[in-house]
């Protein structure tokens, strides 16, 4: 049997020249392994839009019913030469009800599943059930939108932490979403978590979660206050969903600085263990690093795929379980607009949702 919907796909061109648009689709019988969902909602997270919309100029985007097309930097369209001419589906994220299913996963028909199709902009996305969960009856499509990505990396976060033989955490960019959780599940946990955020604002809003140590890092003495948190928390190992900038470098520099206290001098700084992994690229200028944290040091990069791949599926299992139990508290998400695919594309959804303001998340309802 085959379902008839619209897909989008993202396009960039040689020429620098950026196509969102939505498309006529025919999804067919899955494979083997496979499930067909409905798309029921999907959120707009902001690893969704370095796929979407990169740094596309959407202010002066020629908007229309369906279809967006703007203009790429110069460096950037070089950057991403390899995605010339694709016109590529998007959205990570998803719930929806199993209307089709492959050879092997016909247990899961008529079920509501959350999981990451990576094609979730659409009416219909082929859907790995291992990728995935059924979620109970009681759960609505919109908590379960958002129960995978944001959820599974927080815990992720979490789980580093324990493999790597840490102690704390230090974030960046904590009021997010997905920040609120971490701190939710470190109090849970008894876990020390040093939280890095950009306003007084966002200050009070993760204080009135019950997180203990909130800087604003625009504050002129941040820098001293954070030394003074880690030295405290013992967090030697960071999060950093910014990227381009010195957020990793500070981190870095604030742990040596904490480590060395009442320490020998060396030359060759502090041997304590100290790590910052980048996990997102809110800032797509280059990562600069000012070498003044010694050298027993480490900067990496952090994704949530391979690293269920190396956590394994027992790991992976308990996560699993704890989000669903928790989806309605800890990893609880809230949305500030909702709109079906057409106005996923209008001028003002884009505005708001790639302006990646916090608390100001977009969730698409393909079908209204």
């Amino acid at each position: 049997m085959a379902f008839t919907g619209k897909q989008l796909t993202t396009q960039l061109d040689a020429d620098g020249t950026l196509t969102v648009q939505l498309n006529d689709k025919t999804w067919d019988d899955p494979k083997p392994g496979q499930v067909l969902i409905k798309i029921e909602a999907t959120p707009i997270n902001p690893s969704d839009l370095g796929l979407l919309f990169a740094s596309a100029d959407t202010d002066n985007a020629v908007y229309s019913p369906g279809k967006v097309v703007a203009k790429m930097p110069d460096n950037a369209t070089r950057a991403m030469k390899a995605r010339h001419g694709m016109a590529m589906p998007a959205g990570n994220e998803a719930a929806g009800i199993v209307v089709a299913a492959g050879e092997g996963c016909e247990q899961l028909m008529g079920k509501r599943i959350a999981c990451v199709p990576g094609s979730a902009y659409a009416s219909y996305a082929y859907a790995d059930p291992n990728m995935g969960f059924v979620v109970d009856d009681s759960v609505t499509a919109e908590q379960a939108a958002s129960s995978f990505v944001n959820p599974m990396t927080a815990l992720g976060f979490v789980e580093t932490m324990k493999l790597e033989g840490f102690t704390g955490i230090v974030h960046a960019a904590a009021a997010s979403n997905l920040g609120q959780m971490l701190v939710k599940i470190c109090q849970e946990d008894g876990i020390p978590l040093v939280n890095v955020v950009r306003s007084d604002a966002q200050v009070k809003l993760l204080k009135d979660l019950g997180a203990t140590h909130v800087l604003n890092m625009t504050d002129a003495d941040y820098m001293p206050k954070l030394i003074d948190a880690i030295a405290e928390t013992k967090a030697m190992l960071g999060f950093d969903p910014i990227g381009g900038g010195t957020v990793a470098s500070q981190f870095l520099t604030a742990m040596e600085a904490a480590a060395s206290r009442g320490a020998a001098f060396s030359r060759y700084g502090s041997s304590e263990p100290k790590k910052v992994y980048i996990y997102g690229a809110l800032d797509l200028g280059p990562t600069v690093l000012n070498r003044a944290f010694g050298l027993t040091w480490d900067l990496a990069g952090w994704l949530l795929t391979p690293f269920m791949m190396k956590a394994g599926m027992e790991v992976v299992g308990r996560m699993r379980a704890r989000v669903m139990k928790d989806l309605t508290t800890t990893f609880a998400s809230h949305y500030a607009r909702r709109g079906d695919l057409e106005d996923m594309l209008t001028k003002d959804a884009v505005a708001m949702y790639n302006a990646r303001r916090t608390g100001e998340k977009y969730l698409v309802t393909p079908h209204g």
